[in-house]
């Protein structure tokens, strides 16, 4: 393949464009790779085409070498599936709806778990057509509010799906542990830093799920780590070190305390310790127990109901670990007080919440026999020593405090949690019978009886796959690909008109013929200092400038990631790239 820019479909810009919030839309803006379209929509120009036709490429090649099988479903489908399961409503406002003209509703498919479900139905009888998994590289849509980030946070966006079909559960452990360790192939051929996760299942249900977070400061998903065992999770799956439960009735009476202009935590905590409230001191954040009422809406609601939440103190609510414990429901924070006078804001405790019918829901650190200083539910009161199971009784537990850098780890006792932020671009489920009892997908098992398949899903977010790597491979100058996706393997920069322009199109054609892939900057009309930038901004991992020694036979060869720079004789030079791009292909399979 040999490309020349001078006709090439591309225009790098020197300045970051006004939008760009992170490195990987601004550089794949600048080097000409992707257009901005429409909000959370891009088009892929010829430069980044070929970057995402090399990851899918890395991506099918792993898949089909642990016996999957690639379909195609439809982008456009209807409705009706998708309420038999049930994530018509469970999705809400974050996919798209639309009507025909016969007025049939249909969805833009945001996953095809259900498709997939309905095909082995309709194709497959028996035992012995399984074990089974289809996959697909299709668009999908979601109905993003606030699309930004570039390729990070879309619309519409490219992804690997595939779903596996076993009889029992140990085949799906099995399917499960293949994918698993495709994935971590596909990543390293990719050139990723990456970590796996314990992740919560959200929309997709069953019972096992993790993620593949590529490290970035800019990630939107924050996961932890220990400093003494393999324990790595998302922090919506971390589960909080529980204290031990004590006797309610060995704790000392409730007593109520004039508390004014004491509405934070903070005010509360300075006052207790000038007062020494319930007789004591040292007072902390820690000692409080927050309560953070919260809106509800179920799918399908007509309205939201009233959740409250208590926690420490010295905790905030974290809105992402609530609304993945209370999945399929939307939360968002209660701001309707004037509609609710009986809840006292700033002097909330959970003493009444039950007679209000309230539903009430504490932080795990909350345990029985826990006496805590916490609102009296009258304007500029708090109260000492409220005991949970004796002055409140909760309705359950709910992970919602937020996590720290130096937490407990939950998986051993020396270990403390490191925090990290990270971009998803995998994520891997045991999903078990949701889908296939929802179409009652039924085959006749080896002993004559009717057999329920068990399902596992694993989804790649193909596009924003190119998006981690930028964000991971580049440098001040611009791009650095590696070379398993790099567009091209060779940058044919021309320093000069005349001999130069005809050596580098004759070395270009040589190298194309050879099956490297090529790409000339055989502009006329810009520079030698444009096209050196330009090639830096591009990020291809060799450069071959033909430029002021070509007299004498010798051209430059720039290495992208290390910078060397060294001057070869043209002679032989074909032979030479031919060899390293080839043993590179080779390290890469």
């Amino acid at each position: 393949m040999l490309l020349r820019m001078s006709t090439l479909l591309l225009r790098t810009l020197r300045e970051d464009p006004a939008d760009a919030e992170v490195p990987s839309h601004r550089l794949l803006l600048r080097a000409g790779y992707i257009r901005r379209a429409a909000p959370g929509g891009y088009t892929w120009l010829p430069l980044g085409k070929l970057v995402l036709d090399r990851i899918t490429d890395v991506v099918r090649a792993e898949l089909i070498a642990i016996g999957d099988q690639e379909v195609h479903f439809p982008a456009l489908l209807p409705a009706e599936p998708y309420r038999t399961s049930g994530r018509w409503t469970e999705y809400g406002d974050d996919i798209f709806t639309l009507a025909d003209r016969r007025g049939a509703e249909h969805l833009l498919a945001p996953t095809h778990e259900e498709m997939a479900a309905l095909l082995v139905k309709d194709l497959f009888s028996s035992y012995r057509d399984f074990p089974v998994t289809l996959f697909q590289v299709q668009t999908k849509f979601r109905d993003e509010a606030r699309p930004r980030a570039g390729l990070l946070r879309g619309r519409e966006f490219l992804m690997k799906d595939a779903y596996s079909f076993d009889l029992d559960e140990a085949g799906l452990r099995k399917a499960y542990g293949r994918h698993r360790a495709a994935y971590q192939r596909i990543f390293d051929r990719l050139g990723l830093d990456y970590t796996v996760v314990r992740a919560m299942s959200g929309a997709m249900g069953g019972s096992a799920s993790e993620e593949f977070l590529a490290a970035t400061p800019v990630g939107e998903d924050t996961f932890v780590g220990c400093t003494s065992c393999d324990f790595a999770a998302n922090t919506e799956a971390v589960a909080t070190r529980v204290p031990s439960a004590g006797d309610p009735s060995a704790q000392p009476a409730v007593e109520v305390h004039d508390t004014p202009e004491t509405p934070t935590i903070a005010s509360l905590v300075e006052l207790a310790n000038a007062r020494r409230l319930g007789g004591r001191d040292g007072w902390t954040a820690a000692d409080t127990l927050k309560n953070v009422v919260l809106s509800v809406r179920q799918p399908g609601a007509d309205r939201a109901e009233l959740l409250v939440v208590g926690l420490p103190g010295d905790r905030e609510v974290d809105l992402k670990r609530v609304g993945a414990a209370l999945h399929p429901a939307q939360v968002a924070v209660f701001e309707e007080w004037a509609e609710h006078p009986e809840l006292v804001r700033g002097y909330l405790g959970p003493q009444l919440l039950d007679k209000l019918g309230i539903r009430y829901l504490v932080d795990p650190r909350v345990v029985t026999g826990s006496a805590w200083l916490t609102g009296a539910n009258e304007p500029g009161r708090h109260a000492t020593d409220v005991v949970c199971g004796r002055d409140f009784t909760p309705d359950g537990t709910i992970e919602a405090a937020d996590v720290r850098a130096g937490d407990p780890c939950p998986a051993c006792e020396a270990g403390e949690l490191t925090i990290r932020r990270g971009i998803e671009i995998g994520h891997i489920f045991q999903l078990g019978r949701r889908f296939t009892d929802a179409f009652a997908v039924d085959v006749l098992g080896p002993a004559g009886k009717p057999v329920r398949p068990t399902m596992g899903c694993y989804g790649i977010g193909v596009s924003r796959a190119v998006a981690a790597v930028a964000e991971q491979h580049h440098d001040d100058r611009g791009l650095v690909w590696p070379a398993a996706i790099a567009p091209c393997d060779v940058h044919l920069v021309v320093a000069g008109k005349g001999p130069q322009l005809d050596a580098a199109l004759e070395l270009g054609g040589r190298l194309a013929a050879a099956g490297l892939r090529v790409l000339v900057d055989d502009r006329t009309h810009v520079s030698a200092g444009v096209k050196f930038t330009d090639a830096e901004l591009i990020g291809i991992p060799r450069a071959v400038v033909v430029g002021r020694r070509l007299a004498e036979g010798y051209v430059e060869l720039r290495e992208r990631a290390g910078g060397e720079r060294i001057e070869l004789p043209l002679t032989g030079l074909v032979d030479r790239l031919v060899d390293e791009v080839r043993r590179e292909r080779a390290n890469l399979v």
